[in-house]
């Protein structure tokens, strides 16, 4: 463009922000046969070019940026970046925009070339601040300056908490950190703001823009770009800084940075005001009247660098970029980073000696003036530019398809958040900028007739608008700017219930109503809670007193508990077990938000109870038979008295416990205990109907939840026999009582059902039984070997089984001269025998210890045993294992031992036989325990021993068992404190026996 022209062709239009000084250059430019305009910003680009497309059509305006480029060839009117501008074509109208940009320590050397060598040919317009008056005046001595003044005032309205802020505000930060969170507190508080800043992409940013001014967001978050021609409708600029990283150093605002920001703030007639927010620090009095009063001191320099450049060498080039300054007004710039790239590729002896044609020396230099759209340190930038160099060599000037799609596909993702699409966003960038290069792009480019460069922008747009998705999601909270709109105007807020239970308000989640229990959206803020409850409350409240009213006329059979004591209508929580104090009363309580009828809760609360109340009479009559048995008048006292200790335990206890309680227990007593269901089991008294899933389950979450219980009961899967102490089920996990509340006892390495441990003891007795039939076999401490009815029946591995057996303090060695199987008529003979002793025992035979006789066993069984018993009273003591007897000889009732199988080298199997036998310890040997179960020895001292002569004598002989005491002890044979008189006299004759 030719520099002598008509001074009078060239004017300044300078005055502060909001005076229309853009808007006048723009009617200037279409007043004209052709134009161009140089702006500060590729967003406010944008939209002056929006804004003259739609005046003259698309196919007389150009947009060209670093990045973009619209190009008709038609084309009148250019819109374009400073650094874009097309300085070797003539315009008859040329201007740039904020000119005081001259002084900005990256940039303004761009701004000072086009002030100094940019014209039109018919007009020239320099808009800017009139801090640049002087300096214009300098370099262009005959130029016509022209003053605006503000349409609207601004003034200061000191520090706002971000909550305060008012509606269409600007925020201003000086990071990008600062930038989102920012926005992350404003999200929180505030429903949502746009983010702006220069790492965007230009699509990103003019889409976050356009939420600002459609109003879909009140708050806009921005780097101090914003200040540079934006134009933003909004009413006040807060800065949440007064510092800014130049590039540099880190240094506070000059007043006419400041001024320039604060400026965006009231537009046209419309007044506008300043101030700060956050942990921005005060201004001073001083700062705020020259912000307001628009009293910036003037240009003293600006930034410049010799832009007529030599490229005949890369000496040549280095010198002219050095050349000296033509005026002291102007400052040659400092740290350029093109320059420091040239420097680095002049450092390489390789590079430099093979430029020797101007044509490389000026590619190099294209290649240094590549931008670092990653932000990253000079080195890591030069790296890329040393890879672009050597592909460009290697291409003869290009750079190859194969090489540009490798770059681009690798970036064609849209998955990650914001982070990581801004990381690939300014990669691409990168490349868009390359394939914009069209003397850098091949001529054949196979992409089915688009170019590199379209290619590279349609993944740029498809980052941008995933970034853009991803902005919102992250610092827009569409249901809170919703609702606050929705505050004072609910009749145009509609709320509805889906059949899920989901709550939407205007078509947005807000919650979700689980029973009579109405539960905010996890992602809800503070903010929206008085439009939400508002809101809620129109749909969510007639809903629950809807439900509170079926609930109430509902039937037993809609209600369920659930394993945390929750009450379940149809599948939904609505009420949970409350504290009672007895299993036999229990209480119920609603489980419900503060909507929905007070009256309405009441009702459903005691319809619940008549629930639990009606489960408990179903399921827990055994317990309640028990208890009501102690009114009784035909009860007996010792019936009573142990009907009582049963029901402490609710329903079992362990045999070992109460032991000598036991004993005494005369049979009249004992028939009338069993007629109430209860079953004395060789280690544990139980009542077997207690041991069903449901009434145990209940017993369990009665106990846990509404008798004082700890609130963690024991409740495997329904019909479990037995199961693996281990993991969550580990009986260390749950209180002492859990276990036996739900009918399970922990043995060892498994937790077996009572009744099953019952069968389990019927088994070791016919296992014993079997062992003794072996000729020549040791039968101290009545020996047995495990069965795999054993392992069957308690679901177990072999190694459990030994588990369980030594948790019974029973003992095992080996044995390996267990001698050989007895013929077929021996064991007839022995079976004969054995099975008259089992069934036929007589009460000398038959000692009341842990260890009861067959008798009692086939006490124990009936009920749920009923199988067990039979099978043992009517069991011919066949031979006890399958290594002592032949397939031919061995009975269908008889137990199978277990042997383990050995897999040998062939891959044939062989059946090792168990040679280790367990029995019970002799007293004073190891292992030996009197209380525990299998520990004592069947004698008749152990059977009369804690009573008296008396009792003893009507023992032996049969005769009526009055418990008539010695001397010193009451008779409790009439006395209503017969149970407690019995315990009382059992632990004083163990005190005895303790002392001897």
């Amino acid at each position: 463009m030719p520099s002598p022209l008509n001074p009078a062709t060239v004017t300044a239009v300078l005055g502060p922000t909001n005076t229309g000084k853009t808007h006048y250059a723009v009617e200037r430019m279409l007043a004209r046969s052709s134009g161009v305009i140089g702006l500060p910003l590729r967003l406010l680009a944008r939209e002056i070019y929006d804004r003259i497309v739609a005046l003259k059509g698309a196919a007389q305006c150009a947009l060209i940026t670093g990045e973009e480029k619209i190009l008709p060839k038609t084309a009148r009117f250019f819109v374009c970046t400073v650094e874009a501008m097309p300085v070797d074509r003539n315009f008859a109208f040329l201007a740039v925009d904020e000119v005081q940009m001259m002084a900005n320590p990256e940039r303004g050397h761009i701004f000072t070339d086009r002030v100094l060598h940019a014209r039109g040919m018919e007009e020239t317009l320099f808009l800017g601040a009139e801090t640049a008056r002087s300096v214009l005046k300098t370099l262009i001595p005959k130029i016509r300056v022209e003053h605006r003044e503000r349409f609207s005032t601004l003034v200061y309205d000191g520090p706002k908490k971000l909550t305060r802020l008012p509606k269409r505000s600007v925020i201003v930060a000086f990071s990008a950190s600062e930038v989102y969170a920012l926005a992350e507190l404003i999200r929180r508080y505030r429903g949502g703001a746009a983010v702006v800043m220069g790492g965007l992409s230009p699509r990103t940013r003019n889409a976050q823009a356009e939420m600002f001014q459609n109003g879909d967001v009140d708050f806009l978050i921005a780097t101090d770009a914003v200040g540079m021609g934006l134009n933003l409708d909004t009413d006040h600029v807060a800065f949440a800084g007064l510092s800014k990283y130049d590039g540099r150093r880190k240094r506070y605002l000059t007043p006419m940075e400041a001024g320039q920001i604060a400026g965006r703030a009231g537009r046209f007639r419309n007044d506008g005001t300043f101030g700060t927010t956050g942990d921005c620090p005060a201004m001073d009095d001083e700062f705020i009247k020259r912000i307001e009063d628009h009293d910036f001191e003037p240009l003293e320099y600006v930034e410049w660098r010799n832009s007529d450049l030599d490229f005949s060498s890369l000496n040549a080039l280095t010198e002219t970029l050095h050349a000296p300054r033509p005026t002291s007004r102007l400052r040659r710039i400092k740290g350029a980073e093109d320059e420091a790239a040239l420097e680095r590729f002049m450092a390489i002896d390789e590079i430099a000696s093979g430029i020797k044609v101007p044509a490389q020396v000026r590619q190099l230099w294209d290649i240094c003036q590549i931008p670092d759209f990653r932000n990253l340190t000079i080195d890591t930038h030069f790296k890329l530019l040393q890879d672009i160099y050597g592909i460009l060599v290697k291409g003869g000037g290009t750079l190859s398809t194969d090489f540009m799609m490798g770059r681009i596909n690798r970036l064609d993702d849209i998955s990650g958040g914001v982070h990581q699409l801004s990381s690939r966003l300014a990669h691409i960038r990168t490349w868009t900028y390359c394939a914009s290069k069209s003397n850098w792009m091949p001529k054949s480019e196979r992409l089915g007739g688009k170019t590199l460069a379209n290619y590279a922008r349609e993944v740029e747009d498809r980052l941008s608008d995933a970034l853009h998705e991803r902005l919102i999601a992250r610092f827009v909270d569409k249901r809170t700017s919703k609702l606050l709109k929705g505050i004072g105007a609910d009749a145009y807020m509609s709320a509805t219930i889906k059949d899920n239970g989901e709550v939407y308000v205007d078509d947005l989640l807000i919650g979700q109503l689980e029973g009579l229990t109405f539960k905010a959206d996890a992602s809800g803020s503070g903010l929206e809670a008085k439009a939400l409850d508002a809101a809620a409350a129109k749909a969510v409240a007639p809903e629950i007193d809807r439900r509170l009213t079926s609930l109430c006329g509902g039937t037993h059979a809609i209600f369920t508990l659930s394993d945390k004591g929750e009450i379940l209508w149809g599948g939904m929580t609505v009420g949970r077990i409350a504290p009672s104090g007895s299993i036999f009363t229990p209480d119920a309580e609603v489980l419900s938000s503060d909507l929905g009828s007070p009256a309405l809760k009441s009702l459903a609360s005691d319809r619940m109870r008549e629930f639990l109340r009606a489960e408990v009479a179903t399921h827990l009559a055994p317990l309640k038979a028990l208890k009501d048995f102690k009114d009784k008048e035909e009860a007996l006292p010792d019936a009573k008295g142990f009907a009582y200790i049963l029901l402490e335990g609710h329903g079992s206890l362990e045999r070992r416990e109460h032991l000598k309680t036991i004993q005494n227990l005369e049979q009249d007593a004992r028939r009338q205990l069993r007629e109430l269901g209860v079953q004395f089991g060789f280690y544990n008294v139980y009542m077997p109907d207690m041991l069903k899933p449901k009434p145990a389950r209940l017993l369990s979450l009665l106990n846990a939840y509404g008798a004082g219980g700890d609130k963690n009961p024991f409740i495997p899967f329904a019909g479990m026999t037995s199961l693996a102490n281990d993991g969550d089920m580990k009986s260390d996990n749950f209180g002492k009582d859990a276990l036996a509340l739900a009918g399970y006892r922990a043995v060892g390495s498994r937790i077996v059902r009572l009744d099953i441990l019952n069968r389990l003891s019927l088994m070791i007795r016919q296992a014993q039984e079997q062992f003794s039939k072996i000729p020549g076999s040791d039968t101290r401490g009545r020996p047995f070997q495990i069965m795999q009815e054993m392992l069957s029946l308690i679901g177990g591995t072999y190694e459990d089984m030994q588990n369980v057996l030594n948790a019974l303090s029973y003992k095992s060695e080996i044995r390996e001269d267990l001698p050989a199987p007895a013929n077929a008529a021996e064991t007839a003979t022995a079976e004969t025998s054995t099975e008259d002793s089992l069934t036929k025992g007589t009460p000398e035979e038959k000692p009341k210890t842990e260890e009861t006789s067959a008798t009692d066993a086939a006490e124990i069984t009936s009920a749920e045993g009923a199988g067990a018993e039979n099978q043992t009273a009517s069991t011919p003591a066949t031979p006890p294992a399958k290594s002592f007897v032949s397939k031919k000889s061995k009975k269908a009732s008889d137990l199978t031992l277990y042997n383990n199988r050995v897999q040998n080298e062939d891959g044939t199997t062989t059946e090792v036989i168990n040679k280790e036998v367990w029995l019970i310890p002799a007293r004073g040997q190891k292992g030996f325990n009197p209380k525990s179960q299998g520990g004592r020895r069947n004698t008749s001292r152990d059977k009369f021993k804690g009573r008296n002569n008396n009792q003893r004598h009507a023992a032996k002989t049969g005769a009526n068992r009055s418990l008539s005491q010695g001397k010193g002890k009451a008779s409790i044979k009439n006395s209503p404190f017969a149970a407690l008189a019995a315990l009382q006299i059992d632990s004083g004759d163990k005190k005895k026996d303790d002392k001897s």
